[in-house]
């Protein structure tokens, strides 16, 4: 009965995201296109006359994008979630038999079939545009970014879980995931880091997301990345874990 009842609402959530085009553009259409813009502006200088824009081609692009992708995902459940609270929708859902939890694999679930989807058009989209002479497993990197969304949706769902109104619920979202980007080692090593940032960094998601997913691109075997996957699912555990104790349904 209970996964009858998640089936029934992730294809619920489905139709309706699809019924909203700033939805798509947000989630889908931001992240490939900055993804075309970054790759083709970096993608015209010679390697050899900039190793560093090289560098950034072949691996720290990739990433970054999906970085966005995810924080994109998490955004967007902080607001799902918020707005169904404000318009009474979690307050009628509440009287069926779906559990805090449910509502939480449902957004998950869409959110997963969403990135793969986006992280496929930009794979299309770069072999057409600026094609880069790497060698990845793409199924590798793909798994690895649905473990890390699946991961911090759950962040997103405890933040969603807390926030009073649908009008706080982006800005409280924004303020906490991008800072996240940047001591996360997107952008330069965590090691170069102050080491208060050092010890910050080390207790956010987007760290071990963003260690897992170079390690992969780069060709790393999946053992060498197991304390990031060990520390993303723990992050999935512990948020879940509360914001089934806290969660507000009106």
């Amino acid at each position: 009965m209970m996964l009858r009842g998640l089936w029934k609402l992730t294809w619920i959530e489905t139709k309706i995201f699809l019924r909203e085009p700033l939805g798509a553009l947000g989630t889908i259409a931001i992240p490939v296109l900055v993804f075309l813009l970054l790759g083709r502006m970096v993608g015209h200088a010679p390697p050899s006359a900039n190793p560093a824009s090289s560098s950034f081609l072949a691996v720290g692009l990739p990433v970054m994008a999906a970085v966005l992708i995810a924080v994109g995902s998490v955004l967007s459940l902080v607001a799902i979630i918020s707005i169904y609270r404000e318009g009474g929708i979690l307050k009628r859902l509440r009287a069926t038999p779906l559990r805090p939890y449910t509502i939480l694999a449902a957004q998950v679930i869409v959110k997963l079939l969403l990135s793969a989807a986006t992280l496929l058009l930009m794979v299309l989209a770069g072999k057409r545009y600026y094609p880069v002479d790497i060698h990845v497993s793409l199924v590798g990197f793909t798994i690895g970014l649905l473990i890390s969304i699946w991961s911090i949706s759950s962040l997103g769902f405890l933040i969603a879980s807390l926030v009073p109104t649908a009008r706080f619920a982006q800005p409280i979202g924004s303020l906490i995931m991008y800072p996240m980007m940047s001591l996360s080692g997107l952008f330069f090593p965590v090691a170069a880091l102050p080491p208060a940032l050092q010890a910050v960094s080390r207790v956010l998601p987007l760290t071990y997301m963003v260690s897992l997913l170079e390690g992969i691109w780069k060709g790393d075997p999946w053992w060498t990345h197991g304390s990031d996957i060990a520390v993303l699912v723990a992050i999935f555990a512990v948020c879940t874990a509360i914001s089934t104790k806290v969660f507000r349904w009106e």
